[in-house]
């Protein structure tokens, strides 16, 4: 089957949830022996498909978007800010997490109703026909359900959508634009023949804002061979793997290792942190490093992001913790720990008690204080913590394995071809 996968680059400068998520179904496809393209979206993606161009690149779209609506800018403009210098910029501001000031360009990918939007779709269409006309083509997120329709009017091929974590992203619109972008979504569902997510929890959470888009449940799958590796560190090792900010927790981690060092319970601890960050992350940074100074050289800062190596990390830590303060559709690091035989220690909330099942820990008390009595009750317990590798190696297998992931997709595919 020829499917294209159709995403949003984020720069490859940090761990992006995901980005990773349509990484893994792409490489379980491909395992699968089926025919992937990853066409990127505004920025560059390490796992795109060689040889795919940028669509809508960031900052050419945006100035479009912004002063040249009826998609009338100037050729020049869009080849200087459609250039590898002004790209390199962007990508090294990217990762916010919230739409302040964006209100017109995410609009613009939701409706698709703006001459700006549709010369870039445009671009794509001619692109996708040179290069042959997939069997199915899977938008990443509904934040670009605009793109549907001209897909299915111009090319005549089925069209799937992900729904993950949109919330974060549409609920940060000012004023009435929250409102207004979930109106469209489900405007311009029509355009799409079936949508995938990645947890009950979030399935619950889009049947409540958009119950006629009945999204199809599927895990995300990882390369359990690529991952597994039964050895653990010298040292106990705690691990931390997303974008090193402020929402992800680092800060509540840091602090809970200083506690645990000053507790001595867990002799030798050692503390890993690694999933990259942003320019817009170094205050924050600077900040966790004052935490952690007591005790810094037993810590591990990995500043460098690696798509290609980042599976690496998990080998070398005992246990993974991302102490999130927001509810997260899908906790693709702790599918990973699974599949490298690692259990986590997560906060009670959004899907984890669901994706971390029983092969880890969840803590209610969220403060640092909390975190630490949950890290320090895995670590100080052998019995409790080869339990917890177990099932994790069970819950990988059963699970999250690239296998199962590849199935059910093209389970989905094949039906609405059928259709």
């Amino acid at each position: 089957m020829k499917i294209l996968i159709i995403g949003p680059g984020a720069g490859d400068s940090f761990y992006c949830g995901n980005c990773f998520r349509d990484s893994l179904q792409a490489s379980a496809l491909i395992r699968a022996g089926h025919d992937v393209t990853i066409m990127p979206l505004y920025l560059p993606m390490h796992h795109a498909t060689e040889g795919v161009p940028i669509f809508f690149p960031a900052v050419s779209y945006y100035i479009e978007q912004a002063m040249f609506r009826k998609g009338n800018m100037p050729q020049w403009i869009n080849k200087l800010a459609s250039s590898k210098v002004f790209m390199n910029i962007a990508a090294s501001m990217s990762g916010s997490t919230s739409a302040e000031g964006m209100e017109g360009m995410t609009m613009s990918m939701i409706t698709g109703d703006d001459g700006a939007f549709k010369r870039n779709v445009a671009d794509m269409i001619e692109w996708i026909r040179k290069d042959g006309v997939p069997d199915v083509v899977h938008l990443s997120s509904s934040l670009l359900i605009g793109i549907a329709s001209p897909l299915k009017e111009e090319l005549g091929v089925p069209v799937v959508c992900s729904l993950q974590d949109e919330e974060v992203w549409i609920d940060s619109l000012k004023d009435k634009w929250s409102d207004i972008a979930w109106d469209a979504i489900i405007a311009n569902s029509a355009g799409v023949d079936a949508f995938v997510t990645t947890s009950n929890y979030y399935k619950a959470l889009i049947d409540t804002k958009m119950p006629s888009l009945a999204p199809k449940v599927i895990y995300p799958g990882i390369n359990i061979d690529k991952y597994y590796n039964d050895t653990l560190p010298d040292c106990p090792t705690i691990g931390f793997f997303y974008r090193m900010n402020d929402h992800d927790g680092l800060d509540t981690l840091a602090e809970a290792f200083v506690m645990l060092k000053k507790r001595g319970t867990i002799p030798n601890l050692k503390l890993r942190i690694g999933g990259g960050n942003t320019d817009s992350d170094k205050k924050f940074l600077s900040h966790v490093n004052d935490i952690l100074r007591p005790y810094i050289d037993d810590v591990i800062f990995e500043q460098d992001y690696s798509p290609a190596l980042h599976h690496r990390f998990y080998r070398e830590v005992s246990l993974i913790s991302v102490p999130l303060r927001f509810d997260e559709g899908v906790g693709i690091y702790i599918c990973e720990a699974y599949a490298t035989s690692r259990p986590v220690v997560e906060p009670r909330r959004g899907s984890f008690p669901e994706i971390v099942g029983d092969a880890g820990v969840l803590y209610d008390d969220e403060s640092a204080t909390g975190l630490a009595t949950a890290l320090e009750k895995v670590l100080a317990d052998k019995t409790l913590y080869d339990s917890l590798r177990e099932k994790a190696k069970a819950m990988a297998r059963e699970r999250y394995s690239d296998r199962l992931c590849a199935d059910k997709l093209i389970e989905l595919y094949s039906g609405i071809i059928a259709q």
